[in-house]
């Protein structure tokens, strides 16, 4: 999320930050294109942080650096079919393979899976790979033990309900969603990971989107980013809503040193939440 002020557009050279409603269909179109001009460096300045240095890759859940060998929020995935939605790149994906999982991973952009691609071929694997939207997953209904997702997705899509029942509707029962997003009290400060990063400057109620536009200097604005803002409670009722049972609350505490991403930093991370992570069952069905 970018840093800007409230209600107001930070313009130049036809490019404009704004907090403003964005219809669904323009940031499906907004994030793929986004995702695929910045694949190649995302992986090139965050792959090192996400696993790519060892063969195996890794599962992050965050930039504070809870690792999933430590948390073991998905619990023993050998030989379950689990399903990685806004995976980039496939480290998370490719982790679990290593440990036993059925896996695919699944993503808007084909720039991000292109990296996975690359990817595989240095750790000398191969992960099934899936291009499509996750409101509209290309799988039939009860197929998957679990549903997972570090930072993918979620925060970028304006209609996540439909997202949520996508996942569940995939589910098998007694099934698991576990899901990483920004933490919600991150929207209250400026997305720098210095001093000036824990002033509250917004409003944490303002659930306008985070939008970024760009004319080209000229003609109609064009959303090329935007992010989502949903407060702890709104998460709780989105996952209730679709049909999930919220089992916990994780909110990592900084274990990534003095390694900085963005907003997220030692700093801020000892002081407040930069994570929160979802772990969820499907109501009214056994969990064996």
């Amino acid at each position: 999320m970018g840093e800007d002020e409230v209600g107001e557009d930070v313009v130049g050279g036809g490019f404009a930050v704004q907090r403003r409603a964005v219809g669904a269909r323009e940031v499906v179109a907004a994030q793929r294109g986004w995702w695929d001009r910045e694949a190649v460096g995302y992986r090139a300045e965050h792959g090192a942080f996400l696993g790519d240095a060892r063969v195996g890759s890794d599962l992050v859940w965050g930039p504070e650096g809870l690792r999933e060998e430590d948390a073991g929020l998905l619990g023993d995935v050998r030989g379950l079919r689990v399903l990685e939605v806004g995976a980039g790149a496939a480290q998370c994906s490719r982790w679990l393979a290593g440990r036993g999982a059925r896996v695919v991973a699944s993503d808007l952009s084909g720039g991000m899976l292109a990296q996975g691609v690359a990817a595989d071929a240095e750790a000398g694997v191969v992960t099934p790979l899936v291009q499509c939207d996750a409101r509209v997953l290309p799988f039939a209904s009860g197929v998957f033990d679990v549903v997972f997702t570090s930072y993918g997705a979620l925060p970028f899509v304006a209609d996540v309900e439909r997202v949520l029942v996508e996942v569940v509707r995939v589910l098998r029962p007694g099934g698991r969603l576990v899901a990483s997003v920004p933490h919600p009290v991150r929207w209250a400060l400026p997305d720098v990971p210095g001093p000036e990063g824990l002033r509250v400057h917004h409003s944490y109620f303002d659930r306008r989107p985070y939008v970024e536009t760009d004319s080209g200097g000229g003609g109609a604005a064009v959303v090329t980013y935007a992010e989502h803002h949903r407060t702890v409670g709104d998460w709780v009722r989105l996952v209730r809503g679709a049909g999930l049972v919220l089992e916990d609350l994780v909110e990592p505490e900084w274990a990534a040193g003095d390694a900085v991403w963005g907003g997220w930093s030692r700093l801020r991370g000892e002081l407040v939440p930069g994570t929160l992570v979802l772990c969820c069952t499907l109501a009214g069905r056994a969990t064996g």
